[in-house]
This record gives structure tokens, C-alpha cells and sequence, in this order.
């Protein structure tokens, strides 16, 4: 009788440059990698976790080590083994989404389908994807610029302290659509507001999380005065929190290493579709194999930036597809991606 085996390793992978925030920067990102082994089926996930959300490889390996399968009798029965993974400990929002992806790739890979098939999904409805720009000195945005050709939207990291030339300077390399990121670089509802317009006046077309996320009577006035689509990011985590969030922003962005993966993807872009928010599918620094998984849910998403495999200096997985601005989903089974050079040790 088979038996569901997991197996786990953990990389610190360079970036292909120094990526800079309002309140971070980082030149490594840390993943743990997973592999779920039933019979000859294997399926790959994937932990990407930026230090600021408080997982690191050392927390992912002590969860994937205390998870006991040796009771699961079928891993088609997804719903039973996440909700395990689910109630095993509290927290390991990326950890639980390494095993929630690598299950989803299982599950399809022995049905014959790729992944987004058992949610009913169409690729061919997929948003182009954004490539996003950090905080950096002029000289250094101008040198990423031709990164941006290939895509259909530029994603602009805010809250630096050249923030309106970072812009224009962007604005007179290309007339493409425009996106800013804040990551609750903004403090002050008024000037936040004035800023809004001033980009509004420049092609923007959404700002994500401008303000603090505990700045909840701020950001609600804001967003009832902003003449662009306010976006929330560091304010949004899992599908329970998607009910505060009406009134205060206009769309959520949906990231799988935040809310455990795909099975609470799909039901956070459902569930907002229905409280009338925008929905945008993002990613952190990850390989193709987390941005794979997050492609699945890309159809239901009104945005989509998925570039994080771009951004890591080598990428460990490949099968992952890119054309007109789309990150391309394969017709193979499963997630479509595979390791490059990866070994793996039995827990």
C-alpha cells in the first residue's frame, strides 16, 4: 500500500538585485522547497518567505517535521489532508502553502489534468502580468527599465525619498499602464490623498496599500476620496479578513505564501469577486514553482503580478512559459514545473 511521503529542503536565494522597500531591503530570499510522494506521483511546493512576515527556513522545517501522514489513506481527499495541515499548529501561513501547493500538484498529476482544470479554470483568461521596480537610486531604475519591454504593466515600489522623479522617469521611458506599491510607506491621509492625484494625472492605474494597515479610519477616508483603486496588500491575510476590508480599499491582492495556497486562493478571489472587490494576484520573491501555483488562480484576477521568478538571480525550477506578457501555463499535468537540480532527503 502507498504511502504519502514528504521530503523538504531550504535555499537562501540570491536575487538578481537588491531589492528595496519603504522599510526593508534584502539581497537573499529564503524558500523551503517540499516534495509530497505518493506511489510513483510526486508533486513540488514551495515556502517563499520575506523575513517581515516572521516565517523563516528554520520555522518551515520544524512544521514539515512534525507533520505525521502515515495516517492519510488517499491524498485525492484534499480537503481532509489541508484541513490537517490546517489545524496542526496555529501560524506557518507559508509552510501550510509549500504542502497545500505540492498536494494540488499530486492530485492533479494523478488525475491527468493540470491544476487549474479541478478549479474549472481557463489560462487563456489570465491578465498580463507586472514587473516590479524597487526603491532605487535613478541611475539604478533607469538600468531596469528594458526589463519592463516584455511586460504589459510596471509595478513602481513607493515611499522612498524620490518617489514623483522615480515616476516621470519611467513615465518618459514608456506610455505603459502603471501601478504603485506603498507598502504602508504613507502616514498622512492629506498627503497621501495629494500624491494619489498627482499620480492619477500620470497613467497610474491602482495604488496598493498606502497606508499602515492600523490605520483602518485613515485608509477608509482615503479610499473614499481616492480618484484611483486602492489595493490591499500587508492589510489582508486570509479569507477571514477579506470582510473588514469592504469599505476600506477596492481590491485585495491575493498572495498564496499569505493565506496557506491555492485551495484558500481560489475561495479569497471568489469570495471578493462577491463583496465587490477588485482582485490581483501577487507573489513574493519565489521560484517558478510558487509562481506557477499562483498562475492556477490567475484567470479570476482583474491584476496580476507574478514576476518573482524573475527577480531571483537563478531560477531552481523550470516549465514555466512567458509570452505577451503572460506568464504561459503549460498543458501538462499538475503545476507544469519541475526542479532543475534539487536532491531530496526523506524526513
Amino acid at each position: 500500500m502507498a504511502e504519502l511521503k514528504l521530503r523538504f529542503q531550504s535555499h537562501h536565494l540570491p536575487l538578481a538585485h537588491t531589492f528595496t522597500l519603504a522599510h526593508s531591503s534584502r539581497t537573499h530570499t529564503p524558500i523551503s522547497f517540499v516534495q509530497l510522494q505518493w506511489g510513483d506521483y510526486v508533486g513540488y511546493g514551495e515556502a517563499a518567505m520575506p523575513p517581515y512576515l516572521g516565517e523563516s527556513a528554520q520555522t518551515a522545517e520544524s512544521f514539515f517535521s512534525s507533520l505525521d501522514f502515515s495516517w492519510v489513506s488517499e491524498p485525492s481527499d484534499v480537503e481532509k489532508v489541508l484541513g490537517y495541515v490546517q489545524s496542526h499548529s496555529p501560524g506557518n501561513p507559508a509552510a501550510k502553502a509549500a504542502i497545500d501547493i505540492a498536494l494540488h500538484d499530486l492530485h492533479a498529476k494523478r488525475l491527468g489534468v493540470p491544476v487549474y482544470q479541478l478549479f474549472g479554470l481557463n489560462p487563456g483568461d489570465a491578465p498580463q502580468s507586472s514587473y516590479t521596480i524597487g526603491i532605487h537610486p535613478l541611475e539604478v531604475v533607469h538600468s531596469l527599465l528594458p526589463n519592463t519591454d516584455p511586460f504589459g504593466l510596471i509595478k513602481v515600489k513607493l515611499g522612498g525619498d524620490h518617489d514623483r522623479d522615480t515616476i516621470d522617469l519611467i513615465r518618459n521611458y514608456t506610455d505603459k499602464p502603471i501601478s504603485v506599491d506603498v507598502n504602508q510607506g504613507w502616514t498622512q491621509k492629506e498627503e497621501a490623498l495629494d500624491e494619489i492625484y498627482w499620480l492619477k494625472e500620470r497613467g497610474i492605474v491602482y495604488v496598493e496599500q498606502p497606508m499602515p494597515k492600523e490605520t483602518t479610519k485613515d485608509m477608509e477616508w482615503l479610499s473614499q476620496h481616492s480618484p484611483l483603486p486602492t489595493i490591499a496588500d500587508e492589510a489582508v491575510q486570509r479569507l477571514s479578513d477579506l470582510f473588514e476590508l469592504k469599505n476600506r480599499f477596492h481590491g485585495v491582492n491575493i498572495k498564496l505564501m499569505k493565506c496557506t495556497g491555492i485551495r484558500e486562493g481560489y475561495l479569497m478571489a471568489k469570495v471578493a469577486k462577491s463583496l465587490g472587490l477588485k482582485v490581483m494576484i501577487g507573489c513574493m520573491t519565489e521560484s517558478s514553482c510558487g509562481i506557477a501555483a499562483a498562475a492556477q488562480l490567475a484567470p479570476l484576477a482583474d491584476w496580476v503580478d507574478l514576476d518573482g521568478h524573475f527577480l531571483l538571480a537563478e531560477d531552481p525550477f523550470e516549465g514555466l512559459g512567458f509570452e505577451d506578457g503572460v506568464v504561459q501555463l503549460s498543458q501538462q499535468n499538475g503545476l507544469g514545473v519541475f526542479p532543475k537540480h534539487l536532491s531530496w532527503a526523506d524526513q
